[in-house]
């Protein structure tokens, strides 16, 4: 069931994506601020019920629909509503359509353009990075992306599915993701009543502890499918020098949300021979801010430092179809080996 259900909602998802402003991602919005405003005591113990809540929740949901489907109805429908969830949390279309844009102003030569649609994507600064800088973070930005919203999906989907509970794992891992990303400190833009003209920025209003722990709990979450995915790119791309960068770069990646993304990166750089790591890009907030009057930003949003590099050549836009190139590539191994399984399961 595993492998139909994944290739229905794939195809289905290439052929009508999923929209950005879609009711679900504002459904999702408005359950994650009514758990944190009504349960969010800034108490350790307590961010861990919270964040259980936020996440397990809706994944029991999906899962207790699939299995009144099962008993109620059939295989069939629960085959169904397995596309519907995948649907929802799995497609590259929901972030391909940024690297698309971008690649397509570096053919054009339009570079200024690039920065704009990479600052724009990525909530950064890129007004003043070089061209290979531009198609490096491009290539960091895209391979990250297409982990979180395919390949760890996969993976937990895959996982759990042997036991009953595919749509569990695949809900919860998106949920896990959604967590982090939306309770991480941010400001966003507020039109002070008295003088439109200004801006102000407000901080996102969980406590420090829930952060922490969502942060925690992301990483645990993410530890296995980054793993999973840093191996299938090795596999799929020059698996010695992919294996060699992971050995010994991906501790020295750290990046802003995870540091199980340097396993990711380091995979990535030695499986294209590219050189990927280095100087972080500001995020946008601090860079609006630096003439402002409003006081210092909180740490998190200062100016990160510079971190080291992979060897490998340097970033050049010929790379960017060799990305998409090796993330096709895994694609077809997943669906390869989970072909080879159901046939196996449906002769056994």
């Amino acid at each position: 069931m595993s492998f139909f259900a994944i290739l229905c909602a794939l195809l289905i998802e290439q052929v009508k994506p999923l929209t950005r402003s879609n009711p679900i991602h504002h459904g999702l919005r408005h359950w994650a601020n009514a758990v944190s405003s009504n349960f969010d005591a800034g108490k350790s113990d307590h961010s861990w019920v919270v964040w259980l809540i936020t996440a397990a929740l809706p994944a029991l949901a999906v899962l207790a629909v699939h299995w009144l489907l099962i008993y109620a109805i059939g295989w069939p429908a629960a085959v169904v509503w397995n596309v519907m969830v995948l649907y929802v949390t799995l497609g590259f279309r929901q972030f391909s359509y940024h690297f698309t844009d971008i690649r397509d102003a570096l053919d054009a030569g339009d570079e200024d353009l690039a920065r704009q649609l990479l600052a724009d994507w990525q909530n950064v600064d890129a007004s003043n990075i070089p061209r290979s800088d531009i198609v490096r973070h491009v290539i960091e930005y895209s391979v990250l992306a297409s982990h979180r919203h395919v390949f760890g999906v996969l993976t937990w989907y895959v996982i759990l599915a042997a036991i009953g509970m595919g749509p569990f794992g695949a809900v919860f891992y998106r949920m896990s993701e959604f967590t982090v990303r939306f309770w991480k400190p941010r400001f966003k833009p507020k039109l002070n009543a008295s003088n439109t003209g200004n801006i102000h920025y407000e901080n996102s209003v969980v406590s420090d502890p829930l952060r922490d722990t969502t942060a925690k709990a992301w990483y645990l979450v993410d530890w296995l499918p980054a793993r999973f995915t840093a191996m299938g790119f090795a596999v799929v791309g020059n698996f010695e020098d992919a294996i060699d960068c992971w050995r010994n770069y991906a501790q020295q990646l750290p990046t802003l949300d995870n540091s199980n993304d340097g396993v990711i990166l380091a995979a990535t750089s030695g499986a294209m021979h590219v050189r990927l790591g280095g100087e972080l890009l500001k995020p946008a907030a601090h860079a609006e801010s630096t003439n402002s009057s409003f006081g210092d930003l909180d740490s998190t949003t200062a100016a990160p430092k510079a971190t080291i590099s992979t060897p490998g050549r340097e970033a050049e836009p010929a790379h960017l179809r060799s990305v998409v190139g090796l993330v096709w590539r895994y694609v077809v191994l997943w669906m390869l080996l989970l072909a080879l399984l159901t046939l196996s399961n449906l002769l056994g």
